[in-house]
């Protein structure tokens, strides 16, 4: 049987797992790390870079870097680089290609299915848009499953113990929480709710504004228009961020952030958990309201829950967690790795679609039942919503209900599809919309038109319409403006394919620039921090030293050579060995001084 794999494709980081022998497995990428950032780049010469090679050079190339691209899907957002305009299928894509070979480098055999799960709440524009990634990958996506859904799929293997689960999943863009009851070899998800637009990226953002708020406050210099400094800013917040969920204070330390008229400006600031806690209250409070809806639409109270799961990685703040104890009463399960249990259910459903299509099912095989996020509408006379398909019900889903015409002898009707609560059309998401024509003349209310939800196991929509009188008939996928189209998907791939032969040396050269160049700011930092404390011949040597590393860098990425590359290499261990001494002197920690 060929391999299969799980992605949990992230907002901030992303996992692949497959199954061996019946257990999940999550896979180190190439650079040894069980996540990958989710995280593209395009070097000055257009290479494409993907994860923490990416990540690492993002400070020095912050116009040319792309984060947080999960945002942006099912949206016509663009990024454009080089005149080029890319979608946020084709970045996701390049994300889930790095995956992929990732995972063919672990299984050493080619890899071409693939179950990517997605945000709950993700309607049906996004889900369609991550299909398309998964596509212009190179992998059949067997099938899109909900993230909650994959984390108690996850947890379900090892506690078949009927119970009723609540997971509460707040990752790097969206949070999701869901009410899933397990028994039987079935996990049925009985209701979901959750906020697209809510998670550690915004708690990144609250502390990067304090970051820059207090170096203004220090030295009168706004870097807000700065995007190399700003980029700096947001990776310390980040990583102060992730040591406040284990210490109850943490310094930042930035040299050389800017520069004005007296000279270098160095920033260095003390972040306590109460303060954060203060920055980000809101945020942990807004997640209260899905919780509540959830648990109100599967018809129970917080004391029938058997467990608690948390998912992603912004549940290791401790406010969160404290949040989740107050909403529900109940300790959180810590049997689950809340950044790798997403991949490893996508994995294990990976697994038993691939069996199911053999023939071959194990008699342990779980049986998935997902439901749809948001209730579906038509919109009728007077601007109503009328409901085809209520929220939280169980996929696939297929329903009818017949309507007729508003004014006589109209012989066609226009049907439009909305998704959301509102009891108005206008209040809605309007996700498509197509013309029913060739209807039998008649007074109005005569006609009878029968309109058509079906939902498939991903969760993407079709709908059509049929004039029962006539037999004619139209039908749409929902995929509206935002979705690409084939032609568009089949370029998108040719595209990736081309830029997968690249040589990988230009990402050794990033690399290498990037280690120099903070060597070269914590050397200077050492020489400015001692002063006359520092050996004359020792400070002239590190000087010297320094000023080459830096001519080496300042040379265009289009321009260097591979002896530029060895120049580099060497003046680089240079610096390090004559500058090892005056650092230590100064205390100053290459790993810790970009943060």
């Amino acid at each position: 049987m060929a391999a299969t794999i799980g992605i949990d494709l992230g907002t901030t980081n992303s996992c692949v797992a497959t199954v061996e022998g019946g257990r999940p497995t999550v896979i180190a990428n190439a650079e040894g790390e069980r996540t990958t950032p989710s995280v593209l780049a395009f070097s000055k010469d257009g290479e494409r870079l993907v994860g923490a090679v990416a990540q690492r050079q993002a400070a020095v190339n912050p116009e040319r870097t792309i984060a947080s691209v999960k945002r942006h899907m099912g949206s016509d957002w663009r990024a454009t680089i080089d005149g080029k305009r890319y979608t946020a299928q084709e970045l996701s894509a390049m994300i889930v290609r790095k995956l992929r070979r990732d995972a063919e480098a672990f299984l050493g055999q080619e890899v071409t299915q693939a179950v990517i799960t997605v945000p709950a709440y993700f309607d049906d524009a996004q889900r369609q848009a991550t299909k398309d990634a998964g596509r212009i990958a190179g992998l059949d996506v067997m099938r899109i499953i909900n993230e909650p859904t994959a984390a108690a799929l996850a947890y379900g293997l090892d506690n078949g113990d009927p119970q009723k689960v609540m997971v509460y999943d707040l990752g790097g863009g969206t949070f999701d929480v869901s009410i899933i009851e397990i028994g039987g070899d079935v996990i049925e998800v009985l209701a979901t709710s959750g906020d697209n637009h809510l998670g550690g990226d915004d708690f990144d953002e609250r502390l990067t504004k304090h970051l820059v708020d207090e170096f203004k406050r220090q030295t009168g210099e706004d870097i807000t228009r700065n995007l190399a400094a700003m980029q700096r800013v947001r990776e310390a917040a980040e990583q102060a961020k992730k040591e406040l969920s284990s210490v109850e204070s943490t310094t930042v330390n930035l040299p050389f952030l800017a520069q004005n008229a007296s000279g270098p400006l160095h920033f260095e600031t003390t972040i306590t958990r109460a303060t954060f806690d203060t920055l980000t209250q809101d945020l942990v409070e807004r997640t209260t309201h899905p919780v509540e809806s959830a648990l109100n639409d599967a018809g129970i109270a917080a004391s029938e829950l058997g467990c608690v799961l948390l998912v992603g990685g912004s549940t290791r703040i401790p406010a969160v967690q404290k949040h989740v104890r107050a909403l529900t009463g109940k300790e959180p399960a810590s049997s689950i790795n809340p950044d790798e249990c997403v991949a490893c259910g996508a994995a294990m459903q990976a697994a038993t679609l691939a069996e199911a299509s053999t023939g071959i099912v194990r008699a342990d095989s779980l049986l998935l039942l997902d439901v749809t996020p948001l209730s579906l509408s038509i919109e009728t006379v007077g601007g109503v919503a009328t409901r085809i398909v209520e929220r939280n019900t169980t996929l696939p889903v297929h329903y009818s209900q017949i309507f007729s015409t508003a004014t006589s002898y109209q012989t066609s009707v226009d049907v439009k599809v909305l998704q959301g609560e509102r009891p108005m059309a206008k209040d809605n998401k309007l996700v498509g919309t197509f013309r029913l024509k060739g209807i039998k003349r008649a007074r109005a209310g005569v006609p009878q038109i029968e309109v058509t939800f079906d939902i498939d196991a991903n969760g993407i929509l079709t709908v059509s319409a049929k004039d029962l009188d006539t037999g004619k008939e139209q039908s749409i996928t929902i995929d509206d403006s935002k979705r690409m189209s084939d032609a568009e998907i089949e370029q998108a791939m040719r595209e990736a394919d081309e830029y997968a032969a690249q040589d990988g040396a230009r990402r050794d050269l990033l690399t290498l620039r990037y280690d120099a160049q903070r060597m070269a700011s914590a050397a200077q930092a050492a020489v400015s921090k001692l002063g006359k404390e520092l050996d004359k011949d020792e400070k002239k040597t590190i000087r010297k030293n320094y000023a080459e590393v830096q001519r080496l860098l300042d040379k265009r990425l289009d321009k260097i050579k591979d002896a530029d590359v060895e120049k580099l290499r060497a003046a680089y261990e240079e610096l390090a060995k004559s500058s090892e001494h005056a650092r230590e002197q100064a205390g100053i920690d290459v790993d810790a001084d970009n943060n």
